[in-house]
């Protein structure tokens, strides 16, 4: 004999709903578990150090493995030249050696890594300096009145292409001398990025903002300190990264050629020398300035500009 047991629709509801009660009461529970973990300092700031270390090991992971591998090759390619070329460990020592008195005089032509890296950055400085205080308002009145865009636009397209050391020869019997000629070079070099971007920025500016002012008919001072200059701000600096990264790399060949002290200078003396491990010395200086020199114009360009600046 077979029984059937039917049960009432209200107890399953009944049932279901205890169910749900208890789901959500184990929810809450743990919810409330976690949000008082969280305000524990002693049991949140494990997981939080234990996170922020490993993030910033996947950070710092790749160009950690990218210098291993420079170091690797760089060994191969010592072992492989038979010494000619100084192994990392050798390179290393003479780099303390070197770097134990940076800023020592023997005479006009013997002088420390230290005096030679502010000797380039001094003229780096003053031709850079010369090139923004004339480029960036040429810019602006290029990018600002079509007719002298037209006009200097074939100016620019005929001249930018020419090497920077081209123009060494001409500082050379203008101003003859070879600092103001290296200064020269410099000042021809850095002055191309910054008056393109900043034309480039003044023309990219919303029209919109030039009905407005004509609209309220503000004055050409007005329009330059309250719309242009804001709108151009990123466009200017990023034809300032340019300039001065153009500018470190001009100098170093601009100082082989012209001598004195300075760091091309100081490479193409421990080239004569016979002094490779100086010269190997010499190329991470240069690259470890460039990079420092980047780094404080992408710094600076973030804190005045609104969006993400990357290099």
């Amino acid at each position: 004999m077979v029984s059937a047991v039917f049960h009432s629709p209200l107890e399953g509801i009944s049932a279901e709903r205890n169910a749900t009660h208890s789901i959500a009461a184990s929810a809450g529970t743990a919810s409330a578990a976690a949000e008082k973990g969280s305000k524990n300092p002693a049991l949140a700031a494990p997981a939080r150090a234990k996170r922020d270390f490993s993030a910033l090991w996947l950070r710092a992971l790749p160009p950690l493995l990218g210098l291993a591998l420079l170091v690797l090759l760089w060994e191969v390619v010592s072992i492989a030249t038979k010494a000619s070329i100084p192994s990392p460990k050798d390179t290393f020592a003479q780099a303390v050696t070197l770097f134990s008195d940076p800023f020592y005089r023997n005479g006009p032509n013997d002088q420390g890594v230290g005096w030679n890296v502010l000797a380039s950055l001094k003229r780096v400085a003053l031709g850079f300096g010369l090139a923004a205080v004339v480029g960036i308002p040429v810019g602006f009145l290029i990018g600002r009145f079509s007719f002298l865009s037209q006009m200097f636009n074939p100016l620019i397209s005929l001249l930018r292409p020419v090497s920077p050391l081209a123009w060494l020869p001409i500082g050379l019997l203008v101003f003859k001398g070879a600092d103001p000629a290296a200064i020269w070079t410099i000042f021809i070099c850095s002055i191309w990025p910054m008056i393109i971007n900043t034309a480039v920025g003044v023309q990219r500016v919303p029209q919109d903002y030039m009905n407005v002012a004509r609209v309220l008919n503000l004055s050409e001072w007005k329009i330059v300190t309250k719309i242009l200059f804001p709108s151009v701000l990123p466009y200017m600096l990023t034809g300032v990264r340019l300039a001065v990264g153009t500018a470190w790399l001009v100098i170093v060949a601009a100082e082989m050629l012209t001598g004195g002290v300075g760091i091309g200078f100081w490479v193409w003396d421990e080239w004569n020398n016979l002094n490779v491990k100086n010269i190997i010395i010499a190329i991470f200086v240069i690259g470890i300035v460039g990079l420092a020199l980047e780094y404080a114009l992408i710094r600076l360009a973030t804190a005045f500009t609104f969006e993400e600046v990357k290099s």
